[in-house]
């Protein structure tokens, strides 16, 4: 594996296209939201494969980033991996565990810290020896692995319970962790459309064996972001295909559902919260263009504050909030070439500060 450090050419381009765009620094149109700088973007990692899904969390002091690499692309490979990265200062980041699953391609990872330990999940697709010509989510399995200093990490487990699931991010409340798992209806064999395609959510004791709690989407189900509060309301932010993103809120033991649409497309779909305030971020559409953007959620709408450096193949950021108005986001974009002209596929960081009034 090779750690890039960005050249300063690198650098001052990147912050260039940041500080050109129209809505990097505004905060949308709501006044009791603040404005937001975006500084130090960074490239933090590339190794001439194809890098993509971030996630970042903090765990007993530490930092960690993961992400895929594969040298096929971005769609289904047996040679993908997974990367583990960790960091005192979110600047200099170090390798700590790197694995993949045997014919299976392995893709967004994502961090849960529950009952002490630390968990990376990833959702897999069977390949065989090569990349498959056909794809199924019925054959999908997840897997994890886990640490519980941050160092030393598990072997890959399969997640008893998810096979024919596509899982996608994780939370954790009152004693049991919860995972976003895309399945199709019945697991029906010969029409697998986007209609056909539910969201449950799954629950687990332990973090590795799951059973469905509930449905939340009984067609089009897709990425969802869930954020539990601390008295046990549920906020989510799911992607539904091209279409526009939607919010939905529940309870346990998610018997019920209010759903509202939003305005736009939300491609991998990041939620947090930042302070009293949360955030949203994802891929959007934007002059005939994907990019990587970042809002504020108020009142069931979305008040962009930030589009970061990213085009093509781009989205699925992660964030570490440092301080009441310090937090650091992670993405991943094709936006830039090497020296031969080549597209490069790779991760990128930078700082968000809040502006005082």
């Amino acid at each position: 594996m090779q750690q890039l450090a960005p050249s300063l050419l690198t650098v001052l381009a990147l912050l260039g296209s940041l500080l050109t765009s129209p809505a990097s620094l505004s905060a949308g149109s709501d006044s009791d939201l603040p404005a937001v700088e975006v500084t130090n973007v960074r490239q933090v990692f590339d190794n001439g494969e194809h890098n993509a899904f971030t996630d970042m969390i903090e765990f007993k002091g530490k930092y960690y980033l993961t992400f895929r690499t594969c040298p096929g692309g971005h769609m289904l490979f047996p040679t993908s991996r997974i990367l583990i990265m960790q960091s005192d200062d979110t600047k200099t980041w170090k390798q700590v565990d790197e694995f993949s699953v045997p014919k299976r391609d392995v893709r967004d990872p994502h961090f849960l810290i529950f009952k002490d330990k630390l968990f990376v999940y990833t959702g897999t697709w069977y390949c065989g020896d090569s990349a498959p010509k056909t794809r199924t989510i019925n054959e999908h399995l997840g897997y994890a692995v886990w640490s519980a200093d941050g160092e030393k990490w598990s072997k890959p487990i399969m997640l008893e319970g998810t096979y024919g699931h596509y899982i996608w991010r994780a939370a954790a409340y009152d004693g049991k962790a919860y995972l976003c798992g895309r399945r199709i209806r019945h697991f029906a064999k010969d029409d697998q459309g986007r209609e056909l395609i539910e969201t449950a959510i799954l629950e687990s004791d332990d973090g590795l064996v799951w059973k469905t709690a509930s449905l939340f989407n009984e067609r089009q189900g897709d990425e969802t972001a869930f954020l539990f509060e601390k008295n046990g309301d549920l906020l989510a932010i799911g992607r539904s295909g091209s279409n526009p993103a939607w919010v939905m809120r529940s309870r346990p033991p998610f018997d019920h559902w209010d759903r509202k649409q939003l305005d736009r497309y939300i491609g991998g779909p990041l939620l947090a919260k930042w302070g009293d305030r949360y955030l949203v971020g994802g891929r959007q559409r934007k002059n005939g263009k994907y990019v990587t953007s970042l809002y504020w959620f108020k009142d069931n709408q979305l008040h962009e504050f930030a589009t970061l450096p990213s085009g093509g193949d781009n989205s699925y950021p992660g964030i570490l909030v440092l301080s009441p108005d310090h937090a650091v986001i992670s993405w991943y974009s094709s936006h830039e070439k090497d020296k031969d002209g080549k597209t490069i596929t790779a991760i990128y960081m930078a700082d968000l500060w809040l502006k005082k009034k």
